[in-house]
């Protein structure tokens, strides 16, 4: 399932600490933050989730799949995302500190 904007703001309404106008100016207004950094080129870090950055594309040659027709795609800017260390481990069901885990496993085995 995906979560829309619409479902933030819902989900932050239901915190009882905004109302629902609060809530989706609260979201909109992060949301801009967001967008206008990186429009401006900046990267993002959100501490605990992770960065967004702005990378340059040069032109390249690409090929158009339904005629087969070699072409040359223009220089682009993409937005990436690599999440943090504590996100990466969440999303992979490990808890806790890595450092602690391998000592224990280190421990173990001697």
């Amino acid at each position: 399932m995906t979560l829309t904007k619409a479902d933030l703001v819902s989900r932050i309404y239901r915190s009882k600490k905004l109302s629902k106008i609060e809530s989706a100016q609260a979201v909109e207004s992060l949301l801009k933050i967001i967008k206008d950094r990186l429009e401006a080129g900046e990267n993002v870090l959100v501490s605990g989730f992770g960065k967004f950055s702005v990378k340059d594309k040069r032109s390249r040659r690409g090929r158009n799949p339904h005629t087969g027709e070699d072409l040359i795609l223009e220089p682009r800017r993409v937005v990436t995302f690599r999440p943090s260390g504590v996100l990466r481990q969440k999303i992979n069901g490990k808890t806790g500190n890595n450092s602690v885990q391998k000592s224990a496993i280190l421990n173990s085995k001697s």
